[in-house]
């Protein structure tokens, strides 16, 4: 039975049941020692996730206990810890952000959870998740740098007790402004908790790296040490806002709300937001593995992503995605398996059982302030700078993305930048090279020096690139080129066509009308270095029936090359026209 084709199937799809059979006593206590790490982290960070998308803060835990849960369970990588982010968080803000009502908001942040579960399972389905490979990490460094910053702008208002104003359907930057300048005076005791907590969270992170305790939870220190201040100063009644009461209750089962026209006017939210949970986890998955040496399968991470939002909008969840921050903890803390984040998800969820009645004393602008150190942490700027400087290409796409998410929205920057990444990597896939090439002796060849003058009998080219319609423009004008160097005392024409791949019918058009053209002017076309892709695709399209079978030299590595095979019958080609 262990070795089933079945069982090897299920294993395959639920990686961390394949983890099991070789599981040791070591893995368990590594996996509890990374997971409590974890799990200390979320319980702040999921409640501030959910206010930053205006939902009510135990959403975020919901979150927190059933995507990680389940995003563990079939993860590819096994460090990786799913379930609320920042990045997710503001980008739903955008999404729902001109709700009606809390119920509204919290209705549809659930259906947008299954709508982006769905995109992503026929994202792995159809195993696109390798087509991440093509998109610009420039993408994620912009929207980074332009999420950070409406974050801040986002949470200033709670860390200064100003009210929050204008109209679910303006701007976020109108809202911000209108509430900036006609949302009252700042409220100094909301300021004092929000300032306080940050200045804790930096005295608590100059102490724990001098005592050599990198994974002291000053974020989950300080909530503690706010509420418990709150609670005891009777701060709520000065006018300092609170969570309030947070439900001692797991999430419970229920169907989203499924509204076609909710759907409608959300879909492409969710698309947007799909494509961002999909490129944050891989980029994670992927700088864990550059550590730990894990080979990934791209298309697992995409199913994990897939059914952790989907399995999330049936227990009340917000959409989720990987956690850099928790991941980063799960890693450091030496956690070895995805059941680090099983274990996570247990400990989330008996802390609410256990203290949830306690957390409504939780101060908003002491999450405010530790959001606001958030965001300040995200944007890499050593990064930034390095993408922005790297290339006209990577600068591009950086300044659109971030000014995207201010000029339009949040999650359709994402969109943007992917867009402005494909329209800018096309017309570099579809660059082919020419190199003329000129005969040493006999049979050898090198590339043309502006100073040699070959033999103009025996022209000799290689194209370079992929042969499909996208090099269509640089193809024809290579072929030009080709034409143009085949004067009247050309009687050969040997194409090397070993660098030329994946060619389309496009390509091959273009290639058999230069054939076509150089045969009428009596001119032999030979094909060397033709590999079997290459040799397939040019019988599909018929185009060695133009050609005699002995002048197409398919690629060898014995005794000769196929360019040495080409240019020897080329001389005998040519002894034959005497």
């Amino acid at each position: 039975m262990a070795d089933s084709p079945a069982l090897r199937a299920l294993l395959k799809r639920i990686p961390a049941l394949d983890v099991l059979r070789g599981y040791s006593g070591a893995d368990l206590r590594a996996d509890l020692v990374g997971g409590l790490s974890v799990a200390a982290v979320a319980v702040p960070q999921a409640m501030a996730y959910a206010l930053i998308a205006g939902l009510p803060a135990q959403f975020g835990l919901y979150t927190a206990i059933v995507m990680t849960a389940v995003g563990a369970l079939f993860d590819s990588s096994r460090q990786l810890i799913n379930g609320p982010t920042n990045a997710i968080s503001i980008a739903l803000l955008g999404a729902i952000g001109a709700s009606a009502s809390p119920a509204e908001a919290v209705e549809s942040a659930i259906l947008l959870a299954f709508l982006i579960g769905a995109i992503q399972l026929a994202i792995s389905l159809v195993r696109l998740g390798d087509l991440t490979r093509y998109i610009s990490h420039s993408v994620i460094v912009g929207f980074t740098a332009g999420a950070s910053l409406l974050l801040v702008l986002d949470q200033w208002k709670n860390l200064v007790g100003q009210r929050a104003l204008g109209g679910v359907h303006d701007h976020f930057l109108v809202r911000f402004w209108q509430s900036l300048t006609t949302g009252g005076p700042i409220h100094l005791p909301t300021l004092a908790v929000g300032a306080g907590s940050i200045a804790l969270v930096l005295l608590l992170r100059v102490v724990k790296k001098r005592i050599g305790w990198p994974l002291l939870p000053e974020f989950l220190i300080v909530v503690v040490v706010m509420a418990a201040l709150t609670a005891w100063l009777r701060l709520d009644e000065a006018g300092v806002k609170v969570v309030g009461d947070i439900p001692a209750n797991l999430p419970r089962p229920g169907l989203p709300r499924f509204d076609a026209l909710r759907m409608r006017e959300l879909s492409s939210s969710a698309l947007a937001i799909a494509l961002l949970g999909l490129l944050e986890a891989i980029s994670m998955a992927k700088s864990i593995a550059a550590v730990t040496r894990q080979k990934l399968d791209l298309n697992q991470q995409c199913l994990s992503e897939a059914v952790a939002n989907l399995a999330g909008s049936f227990f009340q969840c917000m959409p989720g995605s990987g956690s850099l921050t928790r991941s980063a903890i799960n890693q450091q803390a030496g956690a070895r398996t995805q059941w680090a984040g099983v274990i996570s998800a247990a400990a989330v969820a008996l802390i609410v059982v256990l203290l949830g009645p306690y957390a409504r004393f939780i101060p908003r602008p002491a999450l405010a302030g530790l959001l606001i150190l958030t965001a300040a942490r995200m944007v890499n700027f050593k990064d930034l700078r390095y993408h922005v400087r790297a290339s006209r290409f990577d600068a591009v796409i950086v300044v659109v993305t971030a000014v995207s998410a201010f000029a339009i929205s949040i999650e359709f920057c994402v969109l943007i930048g992917m867009v402005m990444s494909f329209l800018l990597a096309v017309p570099r896939a579809g660059n082919m090279l020419l190199t003329e090439f000129v005969a040493t002796d006999a049979d050898h060849v090198r590339e043309r020096l502006p100073e040699d003058e070959p033999d103009p009998r025996v022209l000799i080219f290689g194209l370079e690139g992929e042969l499909f319609f996208g090099s269509s423009v640089s193809l024809e004008r290579h072929i030009d080129r080709i034409e143009e160097r085949a004067t009247g005392a050309t009687r050969i024409v040997v194409l090397r066509m070993k660098r030329a791949q994946h060619p389309d019918a496009v390509g091959i058009a273009a290639l058999e009308a230069l054939i076509d053209r150089l045969q009428a002017r009596g001119v032999e076309v030979l094909l060397c270095g033709v590999r079997p892709e290459m040799k397939r695709a040019l019988i599909r399209s018929g185009l060695p029936t133009k050609l005699d079978h002995d002048h197409v030299f398919l690629e060898q590595a014995v005794r000769q090359t196929s360019t040495q095979a080409a240019m020897r019958f080329a001389r005998e080609l040519l002894e034959k026209k005497k």
